[in-house]
């Protein structure tokens, strides 16, 4: 069975890593989903692919610079419909809930923060006490492109298993070694440039495979003809019933 991920929820039906994204999963058929998390400067880890507003919200500005009281006075949806006017960009804790409700799997996805190595141990402070909450028969992934921050996770929850990220420029050949350093079972690679040689080779060191973001059905199809055990995409809910769960 290949295993569909929703990129940022249904994120090409409502506002990506809001939680209306993240509830139309299972509506479609995927079990799976994907999120970013960073945190604010209260410590409050948040749902959220950036460290700024501006591209998401009714307002610009840092994450850094909010506490959790301030969420209540912005907007994370109007830009995408009129239809999710209002939504909130959600907190790990809310996201969590709604997990467990939903019975989901989840790939927490751990951002780089730019404000610095001080915010990252904050962010994974936080994530490492929201996932106490998560039901225990939920499958977890924790990810990131920032193999520092994905090692000490690691150090942190031996237990859960991680992913590193990479992008095709950072796909260099010491991936292997970053891999083993990390205690990395499974690799996320970006599709673009991505070749069968690649996957094979992958594969042939013992590691699942999963690409982003693919939202090409023929691609998906060709990805997974080469042994790739899973794909991200927004749009989960064009694939045919074979990749779905119902």
């Amino acid at each position: 069975m290949k295993t569909l991920f929703a990129h940022r929820g249904m994120s090409s039906l409502a506002p990506e890593n809001t939680l209306s994204a993240f509830a139309l999963t299972p509506k479609h058929g995927l079990n799976w989903i994907e999120c970013d998390v960073d945190v604010l400067a209260d410590g409050t880890v948040v749902i959220s692919h950036d460290d700024s507003l501006d591209r998401c919200t009714d307002r610009p500005g840092s994450l850094y610079d909010l506490t959790v009281d301030d969420l209540a006075d912005i907007d994370a949806g109007s830009w995408f419909s009129d239809d999710y006017i209002g939504e909130p960009i959600p907190t790990f804790d809310q996201f969590i809930d709604l997990v467990n409700v939903h019975k989901l799997n989840v790939n927490v996805e751990i951002k780089s923060c730019t404000a610095g190595w001080a915010h990252t141990e904050r962010l994974l402070d936080g994530v490492v006490e929201g996932l106490t909450r998560l039901h225990k028969d939920r499958d977890l992934l924790v990810s990131s492109f920032n193999p520092l921050a994905l090692a000490e996770f690691k150090r942190r929850c031996p237990d859960i298993a991680v992913a590193c990220l990479f992008s095709k420029e950072a796909l260099e050949d010491d991936w292997l070694s970053i891999m083993q350093a990390c205690q990395a079972d499974t690799i996320h690679v970006e599709d673009e440039g991505l070749t069968k040689e690649k996957v094979i080779e992958m594969k042939g060191q013992g590691f699942t495979v999963n690409v982003y973001t693919v939202n090409q059905l023929g691609r998906a199809n060709q990805l997974f003809n080469w042994g790739v055990d899973g794909v991200f995409t927004d749009v989960g809910h064009t694939f045919p019933s074979r990749y779905r769960n119902g």
